[in-house]
């Protein structure tokens, strides 16, 4: 008789629910630490100020990693789409004209990179970083060496300001758009034929190419997708605080990369999902509003933030070579 562990085993479990683990000592940590630290107002704060912006950045970065690669432009489609949405409204076209323009922006982002992978056969890796680098070059370019774009207060429109700031209820519109975009993304990938090719090719795509699927198309759609949804963080970002700033999308990347890798630790199988991703961002938005609480400086935060992200994958990958051995 074996005995061996069975695959579903304590290891397994604290393999699969580290993240969640981590998500309760943080808290924890944080209560004790600073007292008010569970106000209603700070928590709001996490959700609103911390977790709306790179929630939607992540389920980005989300689509990318399932299909096995990685997206380095997120924040270039998230710049893209916010100077396009500034240079409309400060042209006087409606919001919403305004919006539908920053919106193919990022998927004009997308669509370079798809190109670049599903056309020429450059990895994802080397064809994002690409984007990121001529991106970063073109916004330098349109703004006279990076000056910002303001949008005048008195200029700013009432359906803009909505955007930003507004509430359907009591929860705030940005809030609200990301909660729609996640519940979009998991519906795609858990519950449709794309989404299952999606992630077959992230798995194992010289079985999906055997079994008569191509594997251009379902990577292209893939990439313009998070093209586009990084594309609402754009606009998001520029209707809260009224400004297109260059380059200032990729303050998201890293921390993008890391919420969607965190989140693979709650898969069995180890592979990107949505829910792994939101808690990984989570965690995060959390992580950086306690130690700001606590009195750190931003670089400290980093090494914390860092730190934790490493315990995360470090005890998951841990546990899942100790049960598969």
């Amino acid at each position: 008789m074996s005995v061996l562990p069975a695959a579903g085993g304590t290891g397994a479990n604290l393999a699969r629910y580290s993240l969640i683990l981590a998500l309760i000592v943080v808290l924890l940590t944080f209560s004790i630490v600073t007292p008010t630290f569970l106000t209603v107002a700070n928590l709001q704060s996490i959700l609103v100020n911390n977790f709306t912006l790179l929630a939607i950045v992540s389920i980005a970065m989300t689509f990318a990693v399932a299909a096995g690669g990685i997206d380095l432009s997120v924040g270039t489609a998230v710049d893209f789409a916010s100077f396009a949405f500034v240079s409309l409204v400060l042209a006087g076209q409606p919001v919403v004209l305004a919006g539908l323009a920053g919106l193919a922006a990022g998927a004009l982002v997308g669509l370079f990179n798809a190109l670049l992978i599903s056309a020429v056969g450059v990895t994802p890796f080397l064809a994002t970083l690409g984007t990121l680098f001529i991106g970063r070059s073109i916004q330098q370019l349109l703004t006279d060496g990076g000056n910002p774009v303001y949008l005048p207060p008195s200029g700013v429109p009432a359906a803009f300001r909505f955007l930003g700031h507004g509430t359907i209820g009591n929860v705030p519109v940005s809030l609200a758009v990301a909660g729609l975009v996640i519940a979009a993304a998991a519906l795609v990938l858990a519950w449709t034929r794309f989404g299952r090719v999606v992630f077959s090719i992230g798995i194992q795509p010289s079985l999906v190419r055997y079994s008569g699927i191509g594997l251009r198309l379902p990577v292209a759609v893939t990439f313009v997708l998070a093209g586009l949804i990084a594309a609402v963080a754009g606009l998001l970002l520029t209707a809260t605080i009224t400004v297109y700033i260059p380059s200032s999308g990729n303050a998201f990347l890293l921390n993008a990369i890391g919420a969607t890798f965190i989140g693979t630790t709650l898969s069995p199988l180890g592979r990107p999902n949505v829910p792994g991703t939101v808690l990984g961002v989570l965690l995060l938005s959390i992580v950086a509003n306690g130690l700001l609480l606590t009195g750190l400086n931003f670089y400290w935060q980093q090494v914390g933030t860092g730190t934790l992200i490493f315990a995360v994958l470090a005890l998951s990958f841990i546990n899942r070579k100790t049960v598969g051995a």
